[in-house]
């Protein structure tokens, strides 16, 4: 099929930054599932679970480029006027400063301009990254309003699968799918 498949995975399960046991067994049950797939690269976040998650999933899939990228990593998009949140996302957000919001923005609107666009040929690109970036995507891709990525609740080293074809809407073909994970 033509298009861009973007196959976005929450890092494994983590403690103190770095993955557990679990995690690093959620992350070879990733990589295991996407080695069928001809994956073009894998990109992931610069934080410690993600980086690992990503190590491991790429002893899966050899040959195929691995790239760190700040865009793929963990912080706040958008969220519009927080004060127009309802109250549980309020208080969740109540010390995110203005920086961090700026910041946070121009990351998620560059992650959807690098990858949130169509192919002419059939590319899957796996990015491994953190809850907030896949709501993100999910919300993007839904047409939903920027806070809707709030509340969105993506699993450790589940799958989430965005497809981005020519002339089309983006077409959501799966969410926090974890069937590799029953190990």
């Amino acid at each position: 099929m033509t298009g861009r498949f973007v196959h976005l995975v929450r890092h494994g399960e983590a403690a103190g930054g770095a993955l557990t046991e679990t995690g690093r067994r959620q992350a070879a049950a990733v990589g295991a599932r996407m080695a069928s797939l001809p994956i073009a690269a894998l990109h992931h976040g610069p934080l410690p679970r993600a980086a690992e998650t990503a190590r491991i999933v790429a002893s899966h899939l050899p040959g195929v480029p691995v790239r760190e990228s700040e865009v793929c990593g963990d912080y706040i998009p958008p969220v519009g006027d927080p004060a127009a949140l309802p109250r549980v996302f309020r208080d969740f957000l109540a010390e995110v400063t203005e920086e961090e919001y700026a910041h946070g923005a121009a990351l998620a609107r560059a992650a959807l301009a690098t990858f949130a666009r169509p192919s002419e040929t059939e590319t899957h690109d796996l990015i491994v990254t953190h809850a907030f970036t896949v709501g993100w995507f999910l919300r993007d891709a839904l047409g939903a309003p920027e806070p809707r990525w709030l509340g969105q609740n993506a699993s450790n080293c589940a799958l989430t699968t965005i497809l981005y074809r020519p002339g089309r809407p983006p077409a959501l073909v799966a969410f926090n799918e974890a069937s590799h994970l029953v190990i």
